[in-house]
């Protein structure tokens, strides 16, 4: 017999794919360039050219043996020093090589972070809106997972809500800023309110509650801005970091954990992640990508065009009469709907050849989202079409 689970996740495609994918089709019937593809988070600017640079005189100067050859469990020690170094210079924390675990992506990040701070049964809370591969990522280690509802207009943290979740099953908290999909950046304060709920929590119950930061979009802030660290508010934090979206490599499939080194078993965590390996397949990712990234660790893509889309957006939905939350990073913004219905409402859009994703599969209705990480000028031709759209709930 077939695994049924997998069958029946078969049946449910991930919605913001299937939108992608009704995209890529119409594309075929009219020309793409008239379909205004708000759906799939892809970067839209090129990997800087001394990565390709870094990655091309590597081929051409290194022995092939040493590049292609099998990485070590724990990744490449050059590049863990590499990664420590930067994260220490960047955020004061005293990070070593044996803090740090190169994964395939933040998605892989997370999937060994949960593995190693619960055990089957356990609850992970995490906050609405949310990424909805949280819930295979979660759900497949046999975890449960318990969503606070959303803060709403500002999608910071109900703090209300999580304390009234919070119970001696709860072993850890993933969160996300920048956050997908509203490109709400928690701020100090929220941080330092979470660090002290968390921290009350673990006196009360007697055991460590680990803070899940899962990070990929860290260097698409706005206004002049940076983020701020999470681990630098809260001693058990696993930092979930990709390299996706600030390098614009999303198809590398490279990131990292960083164990914060105040972590109660800081020590153990790294190495418990190489046996985690071993039993989900994962066993490194390439050894030329970590490679690669270590060669331009400090460096990013040109960001500078998400936030310029993203301040064109967020004045045109104003001035329609939307209600939305101006986002301080990520290339996403959050309108809420013109009616009560997300999903009718973005299939109406399609009408337009506007592909807009329903907000319910990240956990609040009413909503939907734009990934802005498009062409400037197609953004631009797409607002007639979107102001057409919202005159028609007139």
């Amino acid at each position: 017999m077939i695994n049924q689970m997998y069958l029946e996740r078969t049946k449910n495609k991930n919605i913001i794919r299937e939108f992608s994918e009704y995209a890529t089709g119409r594309g075929k019937e009219i020309g793409y360039e008239n379909v205004f593809d708000y759906s799939l988070g892809n970067p839209s600017v090129p990997a800087p050219k001394s990565f390709t640079d870094a990655v091309i005189d590597m081929y051409k100067k290194e022995d092939p043996m040493k590049i292609h050859g099998y990485s070590p469990t724990l990744g490449l020690p050059e590049v863990r020093e590499i990664i420590a170094d930067s994260l220490k210079r960047r955020f004061s924390i005293s990070y070593m090589a044996d803090h740090i675990f190169p994964v395939s992506g933040a998605a892989g990040a997370i999937a060994h972070a949960v593995r190693a701070v619960t055990k089957p049964g356990d609850t992970v809370i995490t906050f609405a809106p949310f990424f909805p591969e949280y819930v295979p990522y979660i759900e497949d280690a046999g975890v449960n997972l318990s969503v606070v509802p959303a803060s709403l207009p500002d999608f910071q943290i109900n703090f209300e809500a999580l304390e009234r979740l919070l119970d001696e099953n709860v072993q850890a908290v993933l969160i996300n800023s920048p956050n997908n999909p509203s490109g709400t950046v928690y701020s100090e304060e929220t941080l330092r309110e979470l660090s002290r709920i968390l921290n009350t929590a673990q006196d009360r119950f007697s055991h460590e509650i680990y803070l899940i930061s899962d990070e990929p979009y860290r260097e698409i802030v706005f206004d002049g801005k940076k983020c701020p660290y999470p681990a630098s508010y809260y001693f058990n934090t696993l930092t979930c970091y990709s390299f996706s979206k600030a390098l614009s490599l999303p198809g590398e499939r490279i990131g990292y954990i960083a164990v914060n080194p105040g972590a109660l078993h800081a020590k153990e965590l790294t190495v418990m992640f190489g046996q985690i390996s071993r039993g989900i397949g994962h066993n490194c990712p390439s050894s030329t990508m970590q490679r690669g990234v270590a060669a331009v660790i400090d460096e990013t893509s040109d960001l500078s065009v998400y936030e310029t889309n993203m301040n064109i957006l967020y004045d045109a939905l104003v001035e329609m009469g939307f209600e939305v939350q101006r986002p301080g990073g990520t290339f996403y913004i959050f309108p809420k709907c013109l009616e009560d219905d997300a999903m009718s409402f973005c299939k109406k859009a399609l009408e337009y050849d506007l592909i807009l994703v329903p907000s319910d599969n990240f956990g609040v209705s009413g909503y939907f989202r734009m990934a802005y990480c498009i062409d400037t000028e197609k953004v631009k031709r797409s607002l007639p079409v979107l102001k057409k759209f919202a005159e028609s709930y007139a």
